[in-house]
């Protein structure tokens, strides 16, 4: 996720933090220390800590879950209004997907009876007296209830297309539960204009969310249709194994590709150099070191009768920004991107009635 700062890596789940979450910390910090002080500041700051871990432990719920099914989670972000565990694929059965959105909530739900155990009691809204037990247990229980609200991307949404998807389509189920989150959205803005800021930043939230689950949605039910050849690049460059970064910066420059195949002497697809890679590569080393220093190694590869709907399950697990496609014969013919999984599914909109050939 774009503007997350990795913090470190539990059960080979790496966990993030997005810059908003840091001023939130701050937000919270100024407005204790208005209120009381600063020894109010770090009480508010320890509080907001702990909450979020809560909200870590209801994230690895969702990624134990996950794993039971063989679904990996390559990483946990945490957010001003939450967590998201980025599973690598959406589970294959909706009474998965309904166990993995539930363990989430679960898990709260336990923290809550833990809180009440060691006397936590409910204080709405809490106060800077409001003891550190009574605020766990209020704002877990807030945060139970907003999270199974049945909009995208809480997990109440999530349990409502597994539930809608038992009747009808995954397509159809998840545009139901988009439009249901995004009227959630509608709601949230509009009682944010009433006097509450942060409802207007809970709305735009789930208007996205629900809105990129649609999308997703949309692609994964055109993959089902087509083979990777009709949506590959065949127009591209390739790097040898042995050019340098400065041979490496004049492809990027050259043309609009972004990640380039790396091929050996004989021909076959080594790696991929990234743009990522490559950037960060002239930033550490000098530019005449050699493209195979700096290239992503652990990059699958398709062919070009492999299902579109597999390949794009390939892309999503390895978290590859393209994946080169290979002919029967094993040479490089394309690059499967997002870019172009993103326009054939433009295309198959704009011409419900045609295919893409």
């Amino acid at each position: 996720m774009a503007w997350s700062i990795p913090i470190l890596r539990v059960a080979g789940i790496q966990l993030r933090i997005h810059t908003t979450f840091l001023l939130l910390i701050a937000w919270i910090a100024f407005a204790y220390y208005i209120q009381g002080g600063s020894s109010t500041a770090i009480e508010g700051v320890i509080f907001i800590l702990l909450l979020f871990g809560c909200v870590v432990l209801h994230e690895f719920g969702h990624a134990l879950a996950g794993k039971a099914f063989g679904i990996n989670t390559p990483d946990i972000t945490l957010l001003p209004i939450g967590g998201v565990a980025r599973l690598e694929r959406i589970p294959a059965e909706p009474v998965q997907e309904l166990i993995i959105a539930l363990a989430g909530p679960t898990v709260t739900a336990l923290i809550v009876v833990g809180a009440f155990i060691g006397g936590g009691w409910w204080d709405y809204p809490p106060a800077t007296e409001t003891s550190i037990p009574d605020l766990l247990f209020t704002m877990n229980v807030v945060l139970l209830l907003f999270n199974l609200l049945p909009a995208f991307p809480m997990d109440g949404g999530r349990v409502l297309r597994a539930l809608l998807a038992t009747h009808m389509t995954y397509a159809r189920a998840t545009q139901v539960a988009a439009t249901v989150g995004q009227g959630f959205a509608f709601i949230f803005g509009f009682l944010g204009l009433l006097g509450n800021p942060f409802l207007i930043f809970i709305a735009l939230f789930v208007y996205i969310g629900a809105s990129q689950e649609a999308a997703l949605a949309q692609m994964k039910d055109v993959s089902r249709r087509f083979p990777v050849s009709s949506a590959m690049v065949r127009d591209f460059r390739t790097l040898a194994a042995d050019a340098t970064l400065e041979e490496a910066i004049d492809a990027l420059l050259a043309t609009s590709q972004h990640d380039f195949p790396v091929m050996d002497e004989t021909g076959n697809v080594i790696g991929l150099l990234t743009r990522h890679n490559l950037i960060s590569a002239l930033r550490k080393n000098d530019p005449t070191h050699r493209v195979s220093d700096v290239m992503r190694r652990d990059i699958p590869t398709v062919t070009t009768g492999t299902r579109f709907e597999d390949a794009f399950r390939i892309m999503q697990e390895c978290d590859c920004p393209a994946v080169p496609v290979l002919d029967r014969m094993k040479r490089l013919v394309g690059l499967l991107t997002p870019e172009n999984v993103t326009e054939l599914m433009m295309v198959q909109s704009a011409l419900p009635q045609r295919r893409v050939p």
